[in-house]
């Protein structure tokens, strides 16, 4: 073999060397992209956990509000029936619009949680201050209202709504006075505003009657 060709010979090896190095270097990117999918899936797993932390009073707050949710619709339900004016009767379909998708929402939060969706041992433990009107319980109130009718009805119905409406926003401030899970706070706040808004309508509402 001459000089010339063993020169071309060790020249080609060198090239195909540095071709063959070329791409071990571009393929050592590869590895590293699974490591970061990785990393974002550990954050969403992470942001998931954190929805599900609660404590007692996270609890409480779903059983008793889900109670006392339920009792609100059962009123509104009736005076869209019998409200005499079409201002009631809006008010009454609001408040049962509103306050049923928040039944669904806490249910599936207790359930997630791995927690009963009514109170352990029924209404006991419960503040009763939070579910009475006026010093009516539920079936007390809706024999009330059931025995009323027009004008007399409409009142009535505003003041123990007004009664039951503030019972709700009591028990919202104990959620967020100790209540840890995030959205159970955030619809506690929800609660605050949008019933204090509608005792305030409420209230207008029996000054013109």
């Amino acid at each position: 073999m001459t000089l010339r060709t063993r020169l071309a010979a060790v020249a080609g090896g060198i090239a195909l060397t540095l071709a063959l190095a070329a791409c071990g270097d571009g393929g050592q990117t590869t590895p590293e992209e699974p490591a970061a999918g990785t990393a974002a899936e550990e954050t969403t797993g992470s942001a998931t956990e954190a929805e599900d932390v609660h404590n007692d009073a996270d609890t409480m707050f779903a059983q008793m509000m889900i109670v006392h949710h339920e009792g609100a619709i059962e009123m509104a339900d009736l005076a869209v029936e019998k409200a005499d004016s079409e201002e009631v009767r809006s008010l009454a379909e609001r408040i049962s619009a509103a306050q049923g998708p928040e039944i669904e929402k806490m249910t599936s939060w207790l359930e997630a949680w791995g927690e009963e969706t009514s109170p352990m041992g029924g209404m006991e433990g419960m503040d009763h201050g939070d579910m009475d009107m006026e010093g009516m319980s539920q079936e007390e109130a809706m024999a009330d209202l059931e025995s009323m009718s027009g004008a007399e009805f409409d009142q009535r119905f505003l003041e123990l709504m007004i009664a039951h409406h503030r019972g709700a926003v009591d028990m919202a401030q104990e959620e967020l006075d100790g209540g840890e899970n995030p959205q159970a706070l955030d619809l506690a706040q929800k609660i605050i505003d949008d019933q204090e808004r509608e005792i305030a309508e409420m209230e207008q509402l029996l000054e013109t009657r």
